[in-house]
């Protein structure tokens, strides 16, 4: 019986990496392929394209370290006793943080394209590109009756990881650089 849960467990991080790896290619070739606009779809309130794209990423970063301290506190590693609702908090923080980076994938891709002119700017599509993959596989091992107990935290951390690089190479060296965004034009 153990030999048939361990085909079943390899079989679902087959199919979690398989549909993350897909969704993150399809990203790249449709940021690649499509011809950037450089206008935006929705500001939702914000003045330009770029204020919108800085503020609702560092949004998304703060909520991604939110997403950390809470799996570490799930997952025993910092001390304290465990509440009852810390899963659903976890969950719905991360539900938000996918939620508020959206707009600013959606702009990059739409907008922007997949860079390559710099090694900031491909870093950051990669990782950009990843993240949603990365999401998928956390998901899948989630959501599968088989997920061995390591796929979901190595998915997470993956997660993590692309998303802390892509709001580094993106927000945080914007307002490194340029300082807060302007309110008007682009």
């Amino acid at each position: 019986m153990e030999v048939r849960t361990d085909a079943r467990a390899g079989r679902l991080v087959l199919v979690a990496v398989t549909a993350g790896a897909l969704v993150s290619l399809l990203l790249g070739v449709y940021g690649r392929t499509h011809t950037p606009t450089g206008g935006a779809i929705a500001l939702f309130g914000f003045g330009s394209l770029i204020q919108m794209k800085v503020w609702l990423a560092l949004v998304t970063g703060v909520l991604v370290l939110a997403q950390l301290v809470t799996a570490l506190w799930m997952y025993g590693r910092l001390g304290l006793q465990v509440p009852g609702r810390l899963g659903l908090v976890h969950r719905v923080v991360g539900a938000v943080a996918l939620l508020v980076s959206l707009p600013v994938a959606y702009h990059c891709l739409w907008a922007l394209g997949f860079g390559t002119y710099s090694g900031r700017v491909l870093l950051h599509s990669l990782a950009g590109c990843l993240v949603y993959g990365a999401f998928v596989v956390k998901v899948v091992g989630l959501h599968g009756a088989a997920s061995p107990g390591w796929l979901v935290p190595v998915a997470g951390g993956a997660l993590f990881t692309l998303l802390v690089v892509t709001v580094l190479t993106s927000a945080v060296w914007y307002l490194g650089t340029q300082g807060l965004p302007p309110s008007t034009g682009y």
